[in-house]
């Protein structure tokens, strides 16, 4: 099984049994099709997160150097 299974089994039990889950990303949900070797596998994980989902978008300079 791939990593990418492996998650998508993980949030899928996770939304099954009403759990909440946190996911940070330097990405757009559009960006994460491409991580995915799968096209459906990354289709349906993002339905299931973006579709149920509180999306908090940060812009700024990074904190990084500081």
């Amino acid at each position: 099984m791939t990593q990418a299974d492996d998650l998508y089994e993980v949030i899928s039990r996770r939304i099954a049994a009403s759990r909440s889950i946190v996911i940070t990303s330097n990405r757009a949900p559009q960006g994460w099709y491409s991580l995915f070797p799968q096209p459906v596998v990354a289709e349906s994980l993002l339905d299931r997160l973006v579709n149920m989902s509180h999306q908090v978008f940060m812009n700024g300079p990074s904190c990084r150097p500081n």
